[in-house]
């Protein structure tokens, strides 16, 4: 939490008007009043790349008057080639601990860092995912960890650069990580398959894949984030990536379409008619300056969807739902997008959505002892009521406002702070000056 939040919070004697009501009408949204603040389910981080948490703020001078997706791959090409398992456990944990503290209590770690910046495979072909799993577990957050297939530089299967060799595996190299890390899931550690993009699986290597995995496992890809990516595809594949994967692969609830950001009317009703879900990561997909999901038609459509932090340029679920409205508003020139017809507060409708999504995106299934407690004391709190504590969560500030976190029961946020983060955060600024920025 900000110094000047806890100032407020000092200096500010709140009282707290509030209803043991039942939820929103409508909504079925499973908010409560407890004694300490308002109760309600940890939020699904649907997207991330913890290494690239090190490098937020680092790409905000223009190289080009053009920049764009492509030329901030450069920064983040530069960046990866720096981490090594240890400086990917202390980037990992900060991240983790920020996200415990911002409200997400499980992450998806869509984790392509595999091998050793020149591409040859650690002695422990896992050393990264493991790096990624011991973060999670000194943050204490559940993690889905998505090890990802990378294999090809563009759709006309050229192959991979100098930069991107770390990230390359053939199929039966892949398997056996996938195999090596799958045997490890708990009940605070599942994991699936990512499928990097289109452009970097070909088609046969994805069919070979998906036939290996074993039933039910969640599968992950990034998809239509660029414009140039929809036109690649159509050039080679002769259909958009959307329209494509639709057409050729078994997309049903077990698959997270990542960004789906360029999409047509047939590829907005084709993935919720699938059952899939999108993530949407609206702070990174505006940085990289991406474009809008279609979100309106996607929700008259009935799709399912959940959101993601992605590069981390910021980690809050509060600016991730946000921004999801805000971005609605400033394309339509309404206000109050996100509505359905049983439901007219944005705030319930936005956090319905990301938590309904959650246990078909993560494969946690059973994650009742995950919570976070909005904190009463929060000034912009002040006399909430069930109807419309979400609305004053996400819309009225940028404080975390945040009391207590769960996962799995256990506390690992009291007082809106994480146990270890001062010593977590002091290895972090240690390892970004002399290892990752030197």
């Amino acid at each position: 939490m900000g110094a000047a939040c806890e100032r407020w919070r000092q200096r500010v004697s709140l009282t707290h008007s509030r209803r043991t009501a039942p939820p929103m009408p409508g909504s079925a949204f499973p908010i409560e009043a407890v004694a300490t603040g308002w109760r309600l389910p940890g939020i699904a981080n649907l997207h991330s790349h913890a290494f690239q948490r090190a490098m937020a703020g680092l790409a905000e001078r223009q190289t080009d008057p053009a920049d764009s997706f492509w030329t901030w791959r450069e920064t983040m090409y530069r960046m990866a080639g720096r981490f090594d398992p240890d400086t990917l456990h202390a980037v990992a944990a900060q991240l983790y601990v920020e996200m415990l503290e911002a409200g997400y209590t499980t992450v998806c770690e869509f984790h392509y860092l595999h091998h050793a910046p020149d591409g040859r495979p650690y002695a422990t072909p896992t050393a990264m995912s493991d790096a990624l799993v011991a973060a999670a577990r000194e943050a204490g957050i559940r993690l889905t960890l998505l090890p990802v297939l990378y294999m090809a530089g563009g759709f006309d299967g050229r192959a991979l650069g100098p930069r991107q060799q770390r990230f390359g595996h053939d199929v039966d190299a892949y398997l056996r990580l996938f195999e090596a890390l799958h045997a490890r899931q708990d009940d605070l550690l599942r994991v699936g398959c990512a499928l990097h993009s289109l452009r970097a699986v070909p088609a046969d290597a994805m069919r070979a894949v998906l036939d290996a995995l074993p039933p039910g496992t969640r599968i992950h890809v990034h998809i239509a984030e660029q414009r140039a990516e929809v036109q690649d595809c159509l050039a080679v594949r002769g259909a958009r990536p959307v329209e494509w994967l639709l057409g050729n692969a078994p997309v049903d609830d077990r698959w997270t379409l990542v960004h789906a950001t360029h999409l047509d009317d047939g590829e907005v009703a084709g993935i919720a008619r699938s059952g899939a879900t999108v993530a949407i990561c609206p702070t990174t997909e505006a940085n990289l300056g991406d474009g809008l999901f279609r979100l309106r038609d996607y929700l008259d459509a009935g799709g399912a969807w959940g959101i993601g932090s992605d590069s981390h340029v910021s980690v809050s679920p509060v600016e991730e739902l946000r921004w999801l409205e805000y971005g609605q508003r400033l394309a339509s020139g309404r206000r109050n997008v996100a509505v359905g017809p049983s439901c007219t507060s944005v705030g319930a409708t936005l956090l319905r959505g990301a938590l309904d999504s959650a246990a078909r995106a993560t494969a946690f299934d059973d994650a009742d002892g995950d919570a976070i407690v909005l904190d009463d004391r929060s000034p912009l709190l002040a006399g909430a009521t069930v109807d419309d504590v979400a609305d004053r969560w996400i819309f009225s500030g940028n404080c975390a406002a945040l009391r207590e976190v769960r996962v799995a029961g256990r506390r690992v946020v009291a007082d809106g702070q994480h146990p270890d983060r001062d010593l977590i955060a002091a290895r972090y600024a240690s390892v970004l000056r002399d290892r990752l920025l030197a």
